[in-house]
């Protein structure tokens, strides 16, 4: 009896010929894998420790590297050793940041020494401006309409402000790790980012070498593929941060809201964050223009709408283009979902992340488009 007639040779025959099937197998091996890794997680917790340790370091590292490798690589291309064009930068680097840290961080902290002091009288008229607000005719003809009990919201609105300054004293430790952690980052990256430069572009070939010959020819595609996106996005989002940056530092100066550099470099901060960023940068800018005076707070709005239109119309499709092709839903979900996850870090790196995973999602797709007969055009009945 051949091998294939046994009942073995036929339940194998049926295994492999039924597809669901054999995808409910798989899914099910995964399965059983990730359970196993649970129950024995803590063997991995000293690699953990490794990732969170080198991970701040290595990102800041990447983000310096995308920014400065072009210039490099021009300077190679000139006949300028890689080596010495590597020195060079990070001289003029280090000449750049002594000009900022002797004439600009002082008068910097003038001004967020001087809104500190402020602060606590900010508060006080912000809080009067509410109760002039509650306690106008129309918030009480409007309390009556819709039913509105305004003393349990603004008890609601105490408690969840007491809650978060409980929490804010609770995490001061974890503040100072992670001051910590990003002073250590900042040493170590002059280190990091002088070997990147100097031998980033062998890393690849290093990567291809542990793969069969049968997949490196795709799996260099996918890196390039995905190394283009993050450089362009990374590049492309710095400058136009630092685009917004001026153009609301000359609008502030125009106005004349007082901490004009101040917030301008809040605004510039923040614009990393799409979508989000400019809504969390305007709340300082809003509460100064408030106590200031009604006609500032209308100016503040002049000058931020200008500003957002000048970037969204013309800035960022200069500079970022179409290399994402991430629509803008889809980034606000992102953002969103990966803030929940993984806090700032995750914000931050939402949209590169993203655009990563659709890179490899996307050739993935393909080869099981290739590989499988379930997306044959000449077998679909609707064609």
């Amino acid at each position: 009896m051949k091998p294939e007639n046994t009942r073995v040779g036929i339940f194998r025959k049926f295994i492999l010929n039924n597809k669901f099937v054999l995808f409910l197998l798989v899914t099910l091996l995964i399965g059983l894998n990730i359970l196993v890794f649970m129950k024995v997680s803590f063997i991995f917790t000293p690699i953990t420790v490794l990732i969170k340790t080198v991970l701040l370091p290595i990102l800041l590292a990447a983000v310096v590297y995308y920014l400065l490798n072009p210039i490099v690589d021009f300077l190679e291309r000139k006949g300028v050793r890689r080596v010495y064009s590597i020195l060079l930068l990070f001289v003029l680097i280090i000449g750049i940041l002594t000009i900022l840290i002797v004439s600009v961080i002082p008068f910097l902290r003038e001004q967020v020494m001087s809104l500190i002091a402020r602060f606590p009288q900010y508060a006080k008229d912000v809080e009067l401006l509410v109760k002039q607000v509650v306690g106008s005719d129309f918030v009480n003809q409007a309390q009556k309409t819709l039913n509105i009990n305004v003393a349990d919201l603004s008890k609601q609105i105490s408690d969840q402000a007491t809650k978060i300054i409980d929490n804010t004293f609770t995490g001061l430790g974890n503040i100072v790790g992670a001051v910590k952690d990003f002073i250590l980052a900042l040493i170590t990256l002059p280190f990091i980012l002088f070997y990147l430069l100097k031998d980033g572009k062998k890393l690849p070939k290093f990567i291809l070498k542990f793969l069969p010959i049968s997949l490196r020819n795709s799996t260099y595609t996918v890196m390039q593929e995905m190394n283009f996106q993050i450089s362009s996005y990374i590049r492309g989002q710095i400058i136009v941060s630092f685009c917004i940056g001026i153009l609301m530092y000359i609008g502030f100066l125009i106005i004349g809201l007082d901490y004009a550099s101040l917030l301008a470099l809040i605004a510039a901060c923040t614009a990393i964050v799409p979508y989000l960023g400019p809504a969390i940068a305007i709340t300082p800018a809003l509460i100064i223009a408030i106590v200031t005076s009604p006609f500032m707070l209308l100016k503040l709005i002049i000058v931020w709408t200008v500003v957002q239109l000048v970037e969204g119309k013309f800035i960022s499709p200069q500079i970022m283009g179409r290399t994402l092709h991430i629509h803008p839903i889809t980034i606000i979900f992102v953002i969103l979902t990966a803030g929940n996850l993984f806090g700032v870090i995750g914000i931050i790196l939402a949209v590169p992340g993203y655009a990563v995973l659709k890179v490899i999602a996307t050739h993935l797709f393909e080869w099981v488009k290739m590989r499988s007969n379930l997306y044959d055009q000449r077998k679909d009945p609707v064609e």
